[in-house]
């Protein structure tokens, strides 16, 4: 019933940029807080970025500064926007979202993207 569809990971040298995409569709009553995840090989899924409704921002301290989260509400899209890339920063990446859908619109669930790789070179 929702789908969340990631784009924009690649291979970039370090100091370059990036920008992710994801776009959620289907049966969406509303849409609250937005998220962006990451995974390195051998490490648990982080917490990279997160933006409310309204636009409040939230980042994890070794991208802040150099990464910006934004939303489109009335796409349903949700931003990030990567600059001065390190190496540290090959993971895949997830976009995440808290959905009401329309068949149980009292019922708040989080829904995934199916990811997309980022890697950085030296």
């Amino acid at each position: 019933q929702v789908q969340l569809v990631e784009s924009g990971g690649g291979l970039v040298q370090a100091g370059g940029s990036l920008r992710l995409s994801c776009a959620a569709s289907g049966s969406i009553f509303s849409i609250n807080t937005m998220g962006w995840y990451r995974q390195a090989p051998g490490k648990q899924r982080e917490l990279v970025a997160a933006i409310t409704s309204g636009g409040t921002t939230t980042y994890t301290d070794s991208v802040r500064g150099r990464f910006t989260i934004s939303r489109d509400n009335a796409k349903n899209a949700v931003y990030l926007q990567m600059n001065s890339l390190k190496p540290e920063d090959t993971a895949v990446y997830y976009c995440n979202a808290e959905i009401r859908t329309s068949s149980y619109p009292t019922l708040r669930q989080y829904y995934w993207g199916q990811g997309t790789q980022v890697t950085v070179s030296s």
